[in-house]
């Protein structure tokens, strides 16, 4: 791993950079320091206070996250604060939130991990105000909760790739350097777009056939150039449509999985038996080579994007996922427990959306 990620990073820095990189990275340092901090970096803090919602009185939460409800016996990956190191997060208020955002359309882009932080929030809102009223309409690959009282609309386009993926006369393509759905993402005050996991999948769970680049067709391809590539494309995208004076846009970022005990030198485990976060400062893997790349296209795009730099502090968290405890069959280290993770993730959104 060690080699192939200096080998990404001898690969993307050999790439030309943009002129408007010292600006925007001044723009991202601005976001990690809003309160005079890196909001990013920091410990996990037990806190008898949380979770932040009552998972039964929360109407949102989808059965492959909602742990509790398909008894999970442990409750203390529930109770963890994360503390930055030389400052506070701010704290979440969701009635607040609703007065800022008021009249506001807010979209997650993005696959399933979207759709946990997506719902995260949701419910986080809806225990500061239960009983306000509420419309929720799911079609095909988009769905949309509005607050009817305030005109905050909370809305998340489902996608796997950000690219586009169709079929063709020889099967699915996968293709490279093509955003045709972006239409959809017009129009939005605030953007929070994710992928990485589903760039890995192979075999059965791989859900294309070939992928295209240039017109041209290929079996297949290193994936992490090819999701340099693809996130090359949405950072032309963005440049292309966003006004940075109407629309805020963030990036995820990349959300680890706990499969491999190893990475945090345990090398007979899974997230399955991990009911305690990690510790320790320094956590034993790399920084996965998805987040150099993401950090690579970020310096280089010309609009302001904002990192919302989850990875490390995801990483601590090999207690946090759904594990056997979801509707899904199976053990389940990528996806995140609700109430949990997602909620932090929210509050890191928060902060950077009031500051």
């Amino acid at each position: 791993m060690e080699m192939l990620l200096l080998a990404l990073l001898f690969f993307f820095s050999s790439l030309s950079q943009n002129p408007a990189a010292a600006e925007l990275n001044t723009t991202r340092r601005a976001l990690a320091g809003a309160a005079g901090c890196n909001i990013f970096r920091g410990k996990w803090l037990y806190d008898p206070s949380y979770p932040l919602y009552d998972f039964s009185k929360c109407p949102f939460i989808d059965d492959q996250f909602n742990c509790l409800k398909y008894n999970r016996p442990d409750r203390s990956y529930l109770k963890y604060r994360w503390q930055p190191s030389s400052c506070n997060l701010a704290s979440f208020n969701g009635l607040n939130f609703l007065e800022r955002m008021k009249g506001k359309k807010i979209m997650f882009v993005g696959d399933s991990l979207s759709l946990n932080m997506w719902e995260s929030l949701s419910c986080m809102i809806h225990a500061w105000v239960p009983n306000a009223r509420t419309s929720l309409v799911e079609r095909q690959g988009l769905s949309q909760l509005t607050f009817l009282d305030y005109g905050v609309k909370l809305l998340l386009y489902r996608t796997q790739y950000l690219v586009d993926m169709e079929t063709q006369n020889v099967g699915r393509v996968l293709k490279l350097d093509s955003i045709r759905s972006g239409d959809a993402w017009l129009g939005m005050d605030v953007l929070i777009f994710n992928t990485w996991h589903w760039w890995t999948h192979t075999g059965s769970s791989q859900p294309w056939d070939y992928i295209e680049e240039g017109g041209k067709l290929y079996k297949d391809t290193n994936r992490l150039i090819a999701y340099y590539k693809g996130l090359t494309t949405w950072a032309r995208w963005i440049n292309r449509n966003i006004d940075p004076s109407k629309t805020k846009v963030f990036f995820q970022g990349i959300s680890p999985t706990h499969y491999e005990g190893k990475d945090w030198n345990e090398p007979t485990k899974s997230c399955k038996s991990e009911t305690q976060p990690y510790f320790q400062l320094k956590y034993p893997a790399n920084t996965p080579p998805a987040a150099v790349v993401v950090n690579k296209v970020l310096s280089r795009i010309k609009k302001p994007v904002y990192l919302l730099d989850i990875t490390l502090l995801s990483q601590y968290r090999k207690d946090a996922h759904p594990n056997v405890y979801s509707l899904h069959n199976g053990l389940d280290c990528s996806h995140w427990c609700l109430p949990g993770l997602p909620d932090t993730w929210n509050q890191l959104l928060y902060t950077a959306l009031i500051g």
